[in-house]
């Protein structure tokens, strides 16, 4: 299965990130300090829903230590709300809140024990309004609207079969659908299954807070932020500010994990109100407890109906799916897309109808989580596959293998192919299982997933500069972020293949708005296919230049030369380039610059259901070995294997702790996370309180296996991972449950209570 590396590339070579982060010495934005920072913290809605009538200040403004507390009051000239397709979230709250920890006012201090004191002296008048805690009581005929006018905000361009509605109804802010095939194969099925399954919502519980720094001189925003996407935020700023772009510089250092929560605004928009109010750099730093109230991931209700034959064969499926998007949209027009486009799974079929709402609540906001709408609809597919196997007297895994999509196959019509060999890595799952040769006893199973997502973004560009110092020292500069999957590693070590260069040789640039190249974010596993396109053309473009500038030295053709390690060769002669550069250009030397753009194909024909075809597809493969209690309900994983296709590896050491770090969240969602709400107030929004998986919870043996099936279109055969290993983990664990002891379990997560509520019933 192991192809065959690059040159420059293996578990040899460090992390680029690694020695900084291992030493203390790596700098992120909590770190930055300039001289006359004030400190600023926020003061939070305690009621779920309820008019804000009054907000009085006097007494926090005249605390010593105080520079200002903002409000809407100090709104003028501005458009102070952001989100992604619809911009409903306010900086601060406006007309109402919305969820018990909505930002009503923020102070700017000395120091942050000043600030904490000053919210204790800001006093509100709220009228209470109905909760609504529920997608149910969202949806209700006599429930108030959250927004009586509905926000500014668009809907995104699709191709064929898909389509997508703003604010279709009361509470809902939109609806995605997708259609292809004929309903009337229905008529035709032998069996019709209906199954609805829930989805918890689950915290993305990174260790670096949301934080940024700004300052506002003169007219120039300088902002250090823990960001995703620094592009997105200078843009988003700047309308929220009404700023030229170009006066904005967004920086960015290391990040410590998003998970996809840190794209967008968060920290931002407050702190550089409050820099430009005072004239003093601001630093806004949440705490662990302000990160739960932040941002999370959808909780969902997932209605499936799906259509087969007494073979087996998988014939058409109907999904209804309500995403809980919270108090504002953040990206759930985004999620609802994917879940949508993903929820038939890897499996063909002659009609999918899939329609997607995205519910308004009087909870903590929903967005970006990993695996974005695929963790979801991965939950509900493969347990109902799983199911229809069980009723039908199949083994689960015959149908699978019977109904998987081929490699090279279209995941639907006008949509890219399939690029894994789906079977063949299911079959490796199998073997680590040892599934054939399972033992048959009571409360011991194993149950099998597998799953897949579009991966690189939806029409998602990338740019990249590439430059040589005099002496062959190599700077790649591009956008994309290191949260801590090795993306910085990955990149230049493809400028040094292509550059036939030691990796040592390689740098990866400051990331900053007003010199770094441009780029969306750092989202959707797309770091090496998409930025690493753009970078390889950049290191190619600069390799051209070098030949050019060597072969008119030397009086020859470039094609006669070869670039190594910063010479030239020609024929036996070997010519360092650097005394070459220092007699053409003089004592100063030169930079030669490469520049590379990349943009998926935008086909004429626009078939492509998400309007560009998927530019690659990233699975998760997964199988669980479990043993349960029925005593207590207690379920123990005694093995969990995963497997995702990389296409062809970069970093072997990098792509496995992607794998293996996603698969351990995979199973916190399986069996204990989620954010509970008692009325309309977190019950266990603490980092003490939310529980996440502990070392004693850990499988007793975790394989992972990481593919290079080598048909990946990224540069080198390619493909993003990251994603894949959280997808398969919950079904799976459910469906060994199920092997194990015969009862479902349909509602996220899997608690001892509910397996023996399950068992009790089953008894």
């Amino acid at each position: 299965m192991t192809g065959e590396r690059l040159r420059t590339i293996g578990s040899a070579q460090p992390r680029r990130d690694g020695i900084g982060k291992v030493t203390g010495n790596a700098r992120f934005a909590a770190d930055v300090e300039l001289p006359g920072m004030l400190h600023a913290k926020v003061l939070r809605s305690p009621h779920a829903h309820a008019r804000v009538v009054r907000i009085d200040t006097s007494k926090a403004a005249r605390l010593a230590g105080v520079h200002h507390v903002a409000t809407r009051d100090d709104f003028a000239g501005m458009q102070p709300v952001y989100g992604w397709l619809i911009k409903d979230q306010p900086v601060l709250a406006i007309d109402k809140v919305r969820y018990v920890g909505d930002m009503i006012a923020a102070v700017a201090a000395d120091d942050e024990a000043t600030a904490y004191r000053a919210l204790d002296l800001i006093d509100v008048d709220y009228e209470l309004l109905p909760d609504l805690q529920s997608i149910e009581a969202a949806l209700e005929a006599d429930a108030p609207a959250l927004f009586e006018e509905p926000p500014i905000g668009f809907v995104n361009t699709y191709g064929q079969g898909a389509s997508a509605e703003k604010d279709p109804r009361k509470n809902v802010c939109y609806r995605f659908n997708y259609r292809t095939g004929d309903a009337s194969v229905f008529g035709g099925c032998d069996h019709i299954f209906e199954d609805t399954f829930t989805f918890s919502r689950m915290q993305h519980y990174f260790l670096e807070p949301y934080v940024a720094v700004a300052q506002w001189q003169g007219d120039q925003v300088e902002v250090w932020s823990a960001t995703q996407s620094p592009f997105l935020n200078r843009k988003e700023l700047a309308r929220v500010f009404q700023h030229p772009e170009e006066k904005i510089t967004v920086n960015v250092l290391y990040v410590g994990g998003g998970y996809g929560a840190k794209t967008g605004c968060k920290t931002e928009p407050i702190a550089v109100l409050l820099a430009r109010i005072t004239a003093r750099p601001v630093r806004l730093a949440f705490t662990m407890e302000e990160q739960l109230l932040t941002n999370t991931q959808h909780a969902a209700v997932l209605k499936l109906r799906t259509g087969v034959m007494n073979d087996g064969t998988l014939v058409a499926r109907q999904s209804e799916i309500l995403l809980n998007a919270g108090a504002y949209s953040d990206a759930s027009p985004l999620v609802a897309e994917k879940a949508g486009y993903r929820i038939p799974g890897s499996y063909r079929w002659r009609h999918i109808d899939t329609q997607v709402d995205c519910v308004l609540t009087n909870q903590a906001p929903a967005g970006a989580f990993r695996g974005f709408g695929g963790t979801q609809a991965a939950w509900a597919s493969e347990s109902q596959i799983d199911m229809i196997a069980r009723r039908l007297g199949i083994d689960p895994y015959a149908l699978r293998m019977k109904n998987l999509k081929d490699l090279g196959e279209a995941f639907v019509p006008g949509e890219s192919a399939i690029d894994s060999d789906l079977r063949l890595g299911l079959d490796l799952i199998c073997e680590r299982l040892d599934y054939q040769n399972r033992p048959k006893r009571r409360g011991h199973g194993i149950g099998l997933s597998v799953v897949l997502k579009d991966g690189g973004g939806v029409n998602k560009a990338a740019h990249a500069m590439v430059k040589a110092t005099t002496n062959g020292g190599i700077i790649v500069s591009s956008a994309t972020v290191e949260l801590g999957q090795g993306a910085h590693t990955a990149l230049t070590s493809m400028a040094a293949e292509v550059l036939n260069c030691e990796a040592g040789r390689v740098t990866f640039a400051a990331i900053s708005t007003g010199s770094t190249p441009w780029e969306q974010g750092t989202f959707a596993s797309s770091g090496t296919t998409i930025m690493g396109r753009a970078v390889v053309a950049a290191a190619a473009q600069l390799k051209e230049k070098v030949l050019a500038f060597a072969a008119e030295d030397l009086g020859c053709s470039p094609d006669q030369l070869i670039l190594e390690d910063w010479t030239v060769r020609k024929g036996n002669e070997v010519i360092p380039l650097a005394p070459m550069i220092m007699k053409n250009f003089g004592g100063p030397g030169f930079e030669f610059t490469g520049t590379g753009y990349y943009k998926p194909r935008v086909p004429d024909d626009h078939s492509a259901p998400l309007e560009t075809p998927v530019d690659f597809w990233e699975i998760g493969w997964g199988g669980a070995e479990v043993e349960v209690d029925q005593q207590t309900g207690q379920v123990r994983v005694l093995k969990l294997v995963v497997s995702s296709d990389f296409g062809r590896i970069v970093h072997h050491g990098a792509c496995r702790g992607q794998d293996e770090g996603s698969a351990m969240m995979g199973l916190g969602q399986a069996l204990f996370e989620t954010v509970l709400y008692d009325g309309g107030r977190p019950a266990n929004g603490t980092p003490l309180s939310y529980r996440v998986p502990l070392s004693t919870d850990l499988p007793g043996e975790f394989i992972s296996i990481s593919q290079e099936q080598g048909h990946g279109r990224g540069p080198f055969g390619t493909k993003g991972g990251g994603e894949g290993g959280i997808l398969p983990v919950a079904s799976a664990i459910a469906n060994a449950i199920d092997d194990a002891v015969g009862v479902r379990i349909t509602d996220l997560p899997i608690t001892p209570e509910k397996v023996l509520a399950a068992l009790d019933k089953q008894k």
